[in-house]
């Protein structure tokens, strides 16, 4: 093993100035004025939608929300950096990648409602609706992006997940199965430094970028908060993938300012002074000071973007309390894309159950209860 200290991308600093890196700043040399001006937009609406869908389920009007609060900059860097064709396999916290890959906002808290089984139509934007089973989306979209290969597309998947789904069986057989058949997927681990309680030295005494050279697969460490940077280094995977380079590794270093999920209480596992010297690091901050040094924030923009803000959490807060609870038989639609005849037998007797079907009743056993 070499030696050399190896240091993340980093193209912005914290205070806004600027990094000289030529080789990864040359892929966003594109990237002017109206593209940092949107960047900044999209990050500030999706934190909104955050911390407006946190606010309703400490109100009761959710179940569940997974906080992406510090993660903005990791989110909407690589989002951006994706071709609309290529395919997202998500966690159950890229709301952000959502937003910026099109689903409306009143989609976004549809599951965490609990009003349906999905919160957008996968196939309107090519990204997959959020994940409970930890690490699975990496096969998937190891499996979608062989297939694709297969059939002759020129795209590419990328996996998102965290550093506790870096230890998953699932994110080691997709990376040997990506980089035995050369799969053209893009793996980002979003390493937020905590896996609900546990820290990340927990999951790996290394960086876990670390882990796909194992594979054979090449790796890059990127600062997480620094959005120019994280869309430098996605832009580089996502061309390997499509070019026929096959898979790389993107281990972003990031920081989850909020619980894991609003079931969770941080303050039981992890220091104010950790939170506080990460949130000197805050990646809309960051933006916002570079776009200060370049005279590109001025008072009618920083009120275009606030405005648009407050509409699309109006959104979000208004159809999540609309949203209409779904009728009992809902529960069988969209489980299977072909009729299949166990639910359609289980559609049956639950039919019969609610009706209170006098033959169903007689044709039960003595002894088993109604």
């Amino acid at each position: 093993m070499s030696d050399k200290v190896e240091y993340p991308v980093q193209l912005v600093q914290p205070d806004g100035r600027r990094v000289l890196d030529r080789e990864h700043a040359a892929l966003v040399a594109d990237v002017g004025p109206e593209r940092l001006r949107a960047l900044y937009e999209d990050m500030v609406v999706t934190r909104r939608i955050d911390t407006e869908a946190t606010a309703l389920q400490r109100q009761g009007q959710l179940g569940l929300w997974a906080p992406l609060l510090g993660q903005e900059a990791t989110q909407v860097g690589s989002a951006h950096a994706l071709h609309p064709d290529d395919y997202v396999f998500c966690s159950y916290r890229e709301a952000a990648v959502a937003y910026c890959r099109g689903v409306h906002p009143t989609e976004i808290t549809r599951l965490w409602r609990g009003v349906a089984h999905s919160c957008w139509d996968p196939s309107a934007v090519n990204m997959t609706n959020p994940n409970i089973i930890v690490g699975s989306q990496g096969l998937h979209a190891t499996g979608y992006a062989y297939a694709a290969h297969l059939d002759g597309a020129e795209i590419a998947t990328i996996a998102y997940f965290g550093d506790g789904a870096s230890s998953q069986g699932d994110i080691a057989e997709a990376l040997g199965f990506a980089a035995s058949w050369s799969a053209p997927v893009v793996f980002l681990c979003q390493n937020n430094h905590w896996a609900i309680s546990e820290p990340v030295k927990v999951q790996s005494q290394t960086p876990i970028v670390r882990r796909a050279y194992g594979y054979g697969i090449p790796g890059v460490q990127v600062d997480g908060n620094d959005v120019l940077a994280v869309l430098a280094v996605t832009r580089q995977a996502v061309a390997r993938a499509r070019s026929g380079g096959g898979p790389s590794f993107i281990e972003a270093l990031t920081y989850r300012m909020g619980p894991h999920t609003t079931a969770d209480d941080p303050t039981r596992y992890r220091s104010s002074a950790e939170t506080e010297e990460w949130a000197r690091r805050d990646p809309i901050d960051r933006l916002r000071r570079l776009l200060e040094r370049e005279s590109l924030l001025d008072y009618a923009f920083e009120r275009q973007v606030a405005e648009h803000a407050d509409e699309v959490a109006r959104q979000v807060r208004t159809s999540t309390i609309e949203m209409p609870n779904p009728g009992p038989m809902d529960l069988f639609e969209h489980v299977y894309t072909t009729p299949h005849a166990l639910i359609t037998e289980e559609r049956r007797e639950y039919a019969d159950y609610l009706a209170g079907d006098p033959g169903e009743a007689a044709a039960r056993p003595e002894g088993v209860p109604s």
